[in-house]
C-alpha cells in the first residue's frame, strides 16, 4: 500500500492509502503555465509520497492516483517513468446504479446513466404511487397507468437525474477526496457534457410536466410548478451562493421534501386535489427524509470538513450524528402512527408499526455499527420497508 498525503493550499491535507504495489518507479512532474510552479509526485522503494496540489487541481487524481490529461487545460505536463495505475476492480452492476464499489468505465452512456444514480429512482417512483393511492381517484385502466408512469418518469430519471447531475457538478472538489473514482473527478467525463446533461434533464422534466397537466384536464398547470419548484430546490441544494446542504439540517431536510413530499404531491395533483392536511402529513414525512439524507454524510466526512461544509456528522461527530440519523427516521414514523390512530385508522396504523420494526432491526445491525461499512447495506434492507410505510399511510388517507 502506498501512503500519499494530498495538500490543498487553504483546505488543508487529506492522507489516504491506495493500493500502488504493482507501481515500483513512477515519477510525474507537473508544471503550472500560470503560476510556474512545479508539483512533483515520485515513488520510490518505501511507496511514500506527499503531493502539494492547487485547489483546481484536486479534482485531477483518480483512485489509483493517475492523472487524466485532459484535465490540464493550458498546462505543461512533463512525465518520467509514468505508469498510468489501470482500473482496479469494481462492479458493472455498481457503475450503472451509480453507487461505491463502481467498475470505471469508458462507455460514454452508462457514464451518463452513473452520473443520474437510478439506485435513487425508486423513491420517487413509490412516492407518485403514493400520491395516486392517496388521491382516491386512480383507477386500473390504460390511460391511467399511462399518465402514472409518465409522471414516474418525470420525477424518477429525468427530475432525480438531473439532481443527482447537477449534484455532482458542484461537489467535483470534494469528491476529488471523498469519491475520487466518481466520473467527473476521475475525468471520465468532461464538464461541458456534464453542464449538458443536467440542462437536457431539467427541461425534459419541466416539459413532461406540462404534458401532464395538459392531459390531466387542469385549468392551472399544479405539476409542472411542482416539478419548476422541485428543480430549484435541486438547484439550491447544491449550487452556491445559497447551497443548502452546507447546513446539515436545512440540506438534508430540502433533500426529504424533495424526496417524499414532492413525487406524493405530484402524484395526488395529477389523479386528484392536493389538500392541506397531505401537505402537513407529507412534510411531517420529510423529516424521516432528513435522516435518510444524513446516511450519505458519513462517506463524504473527510471532504465536507475540508471544505467547510457543516453536515450533521462533521457538526457533531459521527458518534452523535448516527443517533440523529435513526432518531429522524423511527420518531417521524412513530409518529404518523400516532396520527393513524387519532384519524380512527388502527388497522393501518399496526401495518405502519410493523414496518418500522425491522428498521429499527437493521439499524442495530449494520448502521449503528458502522454508518461508513455499512450505509449501502442498511438502506438496502430498511428502505423498502420505509416506503411500504409511505404506501400504508398513502392508502389510509384515500379511506
Amino acid at each position: 500500500m502506498a501512503t500519499v498525503q494530498i495538500t490543498v493550499p487553504g483546505y488543508g491535507s487529506q492522507t489516504r492509502q491506495h493500493p500502488l504495489d504493482y507501481l515500483k518507479n513512477w515519477r510525474v512532474e507537473v508544471v503550472s503555465s500560470v503560476k510556474h510552479r512545479s508539483h512533483q509526485l515520485h515513488f520510490s522503494q518505501s511507496y511514500s509520497a506527499c503531493f502539494l496540489i492547487s485547489r483546481k487541481m484536486a479534482y485531477v487524481l483518480n483512485p489509483a492516483l493517475s492523472l487524466n490529461f485532459s484535465s490540464f487545460k493550458r498546462k505543461r505536463v512533463r512525465t518520467q517513468y509514468l505508469a498510468l495505475a489501470a482500473a482496479g476492480g469494481g462492479s458493472s452492476f455498481n457503475q450503472l446504479l451509480g453507487i461505491k464499489g463502481a467498475a470505471r468505465e469508458t462507455n460514454k452512456w452508462k457514464i451518463r446513466l452513473q452520473l443520474t444514480k437510478p439506485v435513487t429512482w425508486p423513491p420517487l417512483v413509490c412516492g407518485v404511487v403514493c400520491g395516486a393511492a392517496a388521491s382516491g381517484n386512480f383507477n386500473w385502466t390504460l390511460e391511467d397507468v399511462a399518465k402514472s408512469i409518465v409522471c414516474m418518469l418525470m420525477s424518477g430519471p429525468f427530475l432525480t437525474g438531473y439532481t443527482q447531475t447537477i449534484n455532482d457538478y458542484y461537489d467535483r472538489e470534494i469528491d476529488a477526496i471523498n469519491e475520487p473514482y466518481r466520473p467527473i473527478p476521475s475525468g471520465a467525463i468532461s464538464e461541458n457534457e456534464v453542464i449538458t446533461q443536467f440542462c437536457l434533464l431539467l427541461l425534459g422534466g419541466l416539459g413532461l410536466g406540462g404534458l401532464l397537466d395538459v392531459w390531466a384536464g387542469h385549468d392551472f398547470p399544479i405539476v409542472f410548478y411542482l416539478a419548476l419548484g422541485g428543480s430549484l430546490v435541486s438547484y439550491i441544494y447544491s449550487a452556491p451562493p445559497l447551497k443548502l446542504k452546507q447546513n446539515g439540517w436545512i440540506g438534508n431536510f430540502a433533500l426529504g421534501v424533495s424526496y417524499i413530499s414532492l413525487p406524493w404531491w405530484a402524484g395526488q395533483a395529477l389523479f386528484g386535489t392536493l389538500t392541506p392536511d397531505i401537505i402537513v402529513l407529507t412534510l411531517l414525512y420529510s423529516i424521516a427524509g432528513l435522516g435518510i439524507g444524513i446516511v450519505n454524510d458519513f462517506k463524504s466526512i473527510e471532504g465536507d470538513r475540508a471544505l467547510g461544509l457543516q453536515s450533521l456528522p462533521v457538526a457533531f461527530g459521527a458518534e452523535t450524528a448516527k443517533w440523529i440519523c435513526v432518531g429522524a427516521i423511527d420518531i417521524t414514523q412513530i409518529s404518523v402512527v400516532g396520527y393513524l390512530l387519532g384519524a380512527g385508522k388502527p388497522y393501518y396504523a399496526l401495518a405502519l408499526l410493523s414496518l418500522i420494526i425491522p428498521q429499527v432491526f437493521f439499524q442495530f445491525e449494520y448502521f449503528l455499527k458502522d454508518p461508513l461499512k455499512y450505509d449501502v447495506k442498511y438502506q438496502a434492507s430498511a428502505q423498502p420497508f420505509l416506503v411500504l410505510g409511505l404506501l400504508v399511510t398513502a392508502l389510509a388517507t384515500s379511506h
